[in-house]
């Protein structure tokens, strides 16, 4: 089991700056993806950007040239730095972990609130 602690939420004003960590509670050696979503209220649950086990990396395209997601091995941790925000950006952001091989599984944090103000 693999308990995922996110943090870095908070309110900003629009054009500001925030950096979310998601920190796994142990090695995980079988990454098929990690990665953000966010659901904003009334909304569905959509992804953000996600990272493979090789490094790729895909983004949602409302956030395309403001956000990367980067991970730190050493500290079992993920990444979104977010730039440039806008109060559409406003949302839960949960962090996403997905394993495969023996004992695949799909895990997530319990969500971090990000305000943005006009």
């Amino acid at each position: 089991q693999v308990q995922l602690v996110e943090s870095g939420g908070g309110l900003v004003q629009a054009g500001g700056s925030l950096r979310l960590s998601c920190a796994a509670s142990r090695v995980i050696f079988s990454t098929l993806t990690m990665g953000w979503y966010r659901q904003a209220p009334g909304k569905q649950r959509e992804l953000v950007a996600r990272m493979t086990g090789g490094g790729t990396t895909n983004y949602a395209d409302s956030v395309k040239g403001r956000f990367t997601i980067s991970r730190d091995n050493a500290k079992n941790t993920v990444y979104l730095q977010m730039n440039t925000l806008k109060p559409e950006d406003t949302a839960v952001y949960y962090c996403n972990w997905r394993t495969y091989g023996l004992g695949a599984g799909e895990y997530w944090g319990q969500g971090t609130q990000v305000t943005v103000s006009s």
